[in-house]
């Protein structure tokens, strides 16, 4: 069963004064990182005196070149530019299940193909709600989400101890053991990840199994 991406979430456009913001709650295309790579801080505030508010566990999306699958799981409240698309769950949608919804390959391809524009591709609000979602109870998404999560948690511990293995070979020499059980980890999520997921062509949106 599929149900249109409107029936889990809105989009939100409520306002907040720029004066109320820092660098690390203003949120623009400049500072989301391709790939979903998340956010950085930002180098400066706009100008203008109002934009567009987001809070906690809101997802926001680059709405200029979906191709570059720029996306961000909100964990404070702020404020960001207007190229920014803030998507708010519903009452029947968990938020962080909304979240890797969004962050699939499918849903950016998506946003590509019906987006508006040629130099400066921008997706097309309209088309992005009408983006084909499965149909899951709460307590599903929940789970789903949930094992998620926790493989996002193992992998960015294993993301941090490979950048200190890297300073560490930088300054002495790791033995090919340590360096090839860098690669077994690394690869071992990878695979753990991928497999959560059962893609099932249907249309232009996917079907999540759950066993």
């Amino acid at each position: 069963m599929i149900k249109a991406l409107s029936d889990l979430c809105t989009f939100v456009d409520s306002r907040v004064a720029v004066a109320e913001l820092d660098l690390d709650g203003y949120i623009s295309t400049e500072n989301m990182l391709p790939n979903k790579g998340g956010i950085t801080r930002s180098t400066g505030l706009p100008t203008v005196a109002r934009t567009q508010a987001y809070q906690t566990k809101d997802v926001l999306v680059s709405n200029i070149r979906p191709y570059f699958r720029k996306i961000w799981f909100a964990n404070r409240n702020g404020g960001c530019s207007d190229d920014v698309l803030v998507l708010r769950a519903r009452e029947n949608c968990d938020p962080e299940f909304l979240y890797y919804l969004l962050s699939e390959d499918n849903f950016f391809n998506y946003a590509t193909v019906t987006s508006k524009g040629t130099k400066m591709p921008r997706g097309d609000k309209g088309a992005i709600m009408l983006y084909e979602v499965p149909d899951l109870p709460l307590d599903k998404q929940i789970i789903i989400s949930s094992f998620l999560s926790n493989f996002d948690e193992k992998i960015a511990i294993n993301n941090m101890i490979n950048h200190h293995l890297s300073l560490l070979r930088s300054v002495t020499n790791i033995s090919p053991d340590i360096r090839r059980g860098r690669m077994v980890s690394r690869n071992f999520l990878r695979r753990m990840f991928s497999s959560l997921f059962l893609r099932i062509p249907a249309n232009n949106g996917l079907i999540i199994a759950v066993y």
